[in-house]
């Protein structure tokens, strides 16, 4: 069987909330509906959430599909930027390549790339440890952290060439027997489902 990380789609920009209390955009909140009424949406058995505002939205849109509960997994939120707040996004784009580049060192206060992905892989491998290896599972999260635990399940460097498209609203799979990867980051809109 297999397991999935997908990203939050678009949000709304909301410089006077703190960054994981913003929302889904009416774009991305109709990317997650468009995903939601897929054939392997209905088939998720468990949906395990960020506590991020638009990651939990998201979630709850898939769950409509698969009648499933979300789970909160608070140790998977996206990489700690609080020590900037709100960038304007090409000062968040120049912020996140170095983020990548220098994963070892601290970009101005943030949460440094090693100690994102050491928690990332050590939340979803605690999930995992308990789950039924049975049942198809989707972690709903963030582009930061998800490129870095896709880093770890294919043994490569950290670095931003593993980073999803723009926009978010995409998902990688890979198998719960072996970890290894199934399908790279594709718009979860345009995923036909697990290929076995």
């Amino acid at each position: 069987m297999y397991a999935i990380y997908l990203t939050h789609p678009q949000i709304r920009m909301e410089p006077e909330k703190p960054v994981p209390k913003w929302s889904l955009s009416a774009l991305g909140r109709s990317r997650a509906a468009q995903a939601a009424a897929l054939p392997w949406a209905s088939t998720l058995r468990r949906l395990v959430s960020s506590d991020e505002t638009k990651a939990l939205e998201t979630a709850e849109i898939l769950a409509g599909a698969s009648g499933v509960s979300v789970e909160i997994l608070k140790s998977s939120g996206e990489n700690d930027r609080s020590a900037t707040g709100f960038l304007l996004p090409e000062e968040f784009e120049a912020a996140a390549h170095r983020f990548f580049a220098d994963p070892d060192q601290s970009f101005r206060g943030w949460e440094r790339a090693v100690d994102a992905q050491a928690r990332i892989v050590a939340a979803v491998a605690g999930v995992l440890e308990t789950h039924d290896p049975a049942l198809p599972i989707a972690f709903i999260g963030h582009g930061g952290v998800g490129t870095l635990l896709k880093c770890h399940l294919t043994g490569r460097a950290i670095s931003r060439t593993q980073d999803q498209p723009a926009g978010g609203g995409n998902l990688f799979a890979f198998g719960l027997a072996d970890c290894a990867l199934a399908c790279d980051w594709t718009p979860m809109e345009l995923w036909q489902g697990w290929q076995q």
